[in-house]
């Protein structure tokens, strides 16, 4: 086989989950301030599912094939020059940049040096693959609504990869977390360590109390959520409503200048700070990887489909043999 190329998982038109498949592509060099990384795993994110189906098409362009993944887990296979700080055989993680759009569902990958981080010692890297998007959670909690301890905090879709860790980095942080799941999902959501579980699709916003911060991660009925904010209360979203895109996103805007709490919606894009950060969360055992199941390469239309069927609970992973 031409060593220059490399198996990735690509699509060359908007649709279901059957439009991925297995391809050859020209294997990525490092350029200056980059790093060549052996990918073993990565996991699948709903931003994949949306950007497939043709929902943001938009943004996405027309230009085909495309490529999925967008966080990884591997080891150091070369670097770019300038760069000092890693070497080759480390085992690492991180996210592909957002300029260079999805791709890292294959063999290799190649990435700023600044979005990869090194992965604990002992932690499996399939496993490890799904915790870059807890980058995400941490972020939310910490810098964007500051929770602090005893507060009350409601998180939604409370067993998907976001959802999940900020129940656990919640319940670190001495909160009193509420969780928002399916029913089927209840037990496993408790044992991240929730103080309460609700089924999302049969309990009404208006019976859940009051808050002092909202994770939110479906992008759906924000205002109803937001108006579960006690005095000084602080929500964010990581989602927007894809039925409506438009009036979603201006109803988040005009939230900073209309009634009470701000839903502040950000999107998330680790550096190698974040990454180190969350490695002391998984060291000092705040933060724990929840995979759901464990697909091979060839078979990332089954894992996209397994996402779309709903009921994840924490992530699922693709393998890179």
């Amino acid at each position: 086989m031409d060593d220059r190329t490399m198996q990735a998982v690509l699509y060359d038109r908007y649709g279901g989950p059957d439009v991925l498949y297995v391809g050859r592509v020209p294997r990525p060099e490092p350029g200056p301030g980059e790093v060549l990384v052996r990918v073993r795993a990565v996991s699948v994110n709903g931003g994949e599912l949306a950007v497939r189906s043709g929902r943001l098409r938009l943004l996405s362009g027309r230009g085909f094939p495309k490529r999925v993944g967008l966080d990884f887990t591997g080891e150091v296979a070369a670097l770019g020059t300038g760069v000092t700080d890693l070497v080759a055989g480390e085992r690492v993680w991180g996210v592909v940049g957002r300029s260079s759009g999805l791709g890292s569902a294959a063999e290799y990958v190649a990435v700023p040096a600044q979005r990869v981080g090194r992965v604990p010692d002992g932690l499996d890297l399939v496993e490890a693959a799904a915790l870059p998007v807890a980058t995400t959670a941490i972020t939310a909690l910490r810098d964007k609504t500051r929770l602090r301890p005893g507060e009350r905090l409601l998180v939604r879709g409370a067993a998907g990869g976001v959802g999940n860790a900020a129940v656990q980095l919640g319940r670190s942080r001495g909160a009193e977390v509420t969780a928002l799941a399916r029913a089927a999902n209840h037990d496993f959501v408790r044992g991240l360590g929730a103080h309460e579980v609700f089924d999302h699709r049969t309990t009404r916003p208006a019976d859940l109390g009051r808050f002092d911060v909202v994770v939110d991660t479906a992008g759906t009925d924000l205002l109803a959520f937001r108006r579960l904010l006690r005095p000084g209360g602080r929500m964010t979203t990581i989602a927007f409503d894809l039925a409506r895109p438009v009036s979603s996103l201006a109803s988040i805007a005009a939230s900073t200048v209309h009634g009470r709490g701000r839903v502040r919606f950000f999107s998330g894009n680790p550096t190698r700070a974040d990454l180190d950060d969350l490695a002391r969360h998984v060291v000092e055992g705040r933060l724990a990887p929840a995979v759901d199941t464990v697909f091979p390469l060839e078979e990332a239309a089954a894992a996209h489909r397994a996402l779309e069927h709903g009921g994840v609970q924490g992530k699922h992973v693709i393998r890179v043999a």
